[in-house]
């Protein structure tokens, strides 16, 4: 395995995993406490010194599909802030404008995706009724399996490289 201190981005494209799992004012969502946000920046310092571009992509919190309340824009500012630069957003992390916003990406450029949890595929589990029968719930395991694999190729699309610099999450079995 390849450690990134030991690579060199320019001119490339890096998908990395980042943990902006980060507390929000339940009124305001602003972000109360960026510890976690302040402990990517040498990640994304290092490709973008490098001459390479970068896309993120977070969960925040357990929504149950689309929820404004878990959306990663707050945290939009935060990494400007801290950056001292302009942080592109990609308000769906599988539609259209990350697709055209992740292969129009230039050196040096940063595309934040939206929470990726708003897609059930990214846990893995399938959203099923009380109801449902047990060779059911083995069907839509099943389903969901593919689901899964198919949202983690076409996230790897957006990029040459693969970073996981959300070490507090890598043991889980997510896209």
């Amino acid at each position: 395995m390849k450690m990134i201190q030991d690579f060199n981005f320019k001119g490339k494209k890096a998908i990395v995993r980042v943990d902006f799992n980060v507390p929000l004012d339940k009124k305001t969502f602003a972000v109360t406490d960026d510890t976690r946000i302040r402990g990517a920046l040498l990640t994304i310092n290092k490709i973008l010194n490098d001459g390479g571009c970068l896309i993120l992509m977070s969960h925040l919190g357990r929504p149950e599909g689309r929820m404004e309340k878990y959306s990663l824009k707050p945290v939009l500012s935060v990494l400007e802030k801290h950056l001292g630069k302009k942080v592109l957003f990609a308000d769906d992390c599988m539609g259209e404008s990350a697709v055209k916003m992740s292969g129009a990406l230039k050196p040096g450029e940063i595309l934040l995706l939206e929470n990726v949890r708003f897609y059930p595929e990214e846990e893995g589990k399938p959203i099923l009724p009380e109801t449902v029968t047990e060779e059911e719930k083995k069907a839509a395991k099943a389903e969901m399996k593919v689901k899964q694999k198919e949202m983690a190729k076409k996230l790897a699309g957006y990029a040459e490289i693969y970073v996981n610099d959300a070490f507090g999450t890598a043991h889980r079995a997510h896209a």
